[in-house]
């Protein structure tokens, strides 16, 4: 006769599994509370608990499906992930928090929906695409210097720049807050003594554009983002947003997790191998609106192959270690 199994046996079996731990600010960002250096200052101000208990450290982990945490004494749940781009309208701001009472870009979107917050900024006076989202990880990601996402701006300004006007700016200005460049610039038309031109980013500094062209003698007169990476327009009127679409969204995740995933460092004297080409990942290309090319259009390497020589003990040169830029 075949054995029955004891009953402890069955409820052992049918258990679920444990759900996994998480870092307490990446589920707070998951519930839409902003990026993850935002949700550790709720932290560190003693906002956040776990259990009735206030968090007084940053490594603290937690299960959300059987623990309760609370923001402010507010309970708190992961929201489902939304994305928007945004006609964002001149006199609105990009931030969730303004002393002044002044007009916010989040007040476009509905009251009752999920509590959003605006990928990288526009600045007051500034019109054209913008980001708009619930999901905290994917905005900290897109920010970040390594994600080089193009940034393409339609901009007016005073006079008529000249070529080496160009190039300065292509070379790059010093300020205090760091070494401000253009990745490309080209005029699109001259209206009395102004100029309109197309310009590309791959970051997006305080009033970058405006102070750049302030310290070469130009004056932005209108400015406006019509690209952000693979984001455009489209038909959006001002004051109008959308959701993004699937290629958009998987296009922006595939550029966030380049950002998010750390340089590993090479051995010395390693050899590339014939899977990877001379000067790194491949960077993103420039919209073709952007009249541009990443990196001033000149190839990272020099596309030769960098094994040693015969009878030499000296790792391969410069095949990749300082690509030119």
């Amino acid at each position: 006769m075949s054995r029955i199994p004891d009953a402890p046996d069955s409820d052992e079996h049918d258990r679920e599994p444990a759900q996994p731990r998480i870092r307490l600010q990446r589920f707070l960002a998951a519930c839409g509370l902003g990026s993850r250096r935002a949700c550790e200052q709720y932290i560190s101000d003693g906002r956040v608990t776990i259990d009735g208990e206030t968090v007084e450290g940053l490594g603290a982990t937690v299960n959300p499906s059987v623990q309760k945490i609370a923001l402010d004494g507010e309970r708190l749940r992961m929201e489902r992930k939304k994305y928007y781009v945004l006609n964002k309208p001149p006199g609105f701001l990009c931030t969730n928090a303004d002393p002044a009472g002044r007009r916010r870009a989040i007040d476009l979107f509905p009251k009752t929906g999920p509590r959003l917050f605006t990928v990288g900024r526009l600045d007051e006076n500034s019109t054209g695409v913008l980001v708009v989202t619930n999901d905290g990880d994917l905005a900290e990601k897109m920010a970040h210097p390594r994600s080089q996402i193009f940034r393409t701006y339609h901009l007016q300004v005073a006079g008529h720049p000249t070529r080496e006007v160009y190039d300065s700016l292509k070379d790059g200005l010093h300020f205090s807050d760091g070494r401000f460049r253009v990745i490309s610039i080209k005029s699109m038309k001259k209206v009395g003594q102004s100029t309109w031109l197309e310009v590309v980013l791959t970051q997006g500094h305080n009033r970058e554009l405006r102070r750049l062209f302030a310290r070469v003698g130009h004056k932005v007169l209108k400015l406006a983002r019509v690209a952000f990476g693979p984001v455009r327009l489209g038909r959006l009127k001002l004051g109008e947003f959308r959701d993004l679409t699937l290629p958009e969204l998987e296009s922006l995740h595939s550029l966030a997790e380049r950002a998010g995933k750390p340089e590993r460092p090479k051995k010395p004297g390693a050899r590339g191998g014939s899977a990877r080409k001379p000067g790194g990942s491949k960077p993103q290309r420039t919209d073709r609106s952007s009249g541009g090319k990443p990196n001033g259009g000149k190839p990272s390497g020099s596309g030769k192959p960098g094994g040693k020589r015969p009878g030499s003990s000296r790792p391969p040169g410069n095949r990749s270690r300082n690509p030119r830029r």
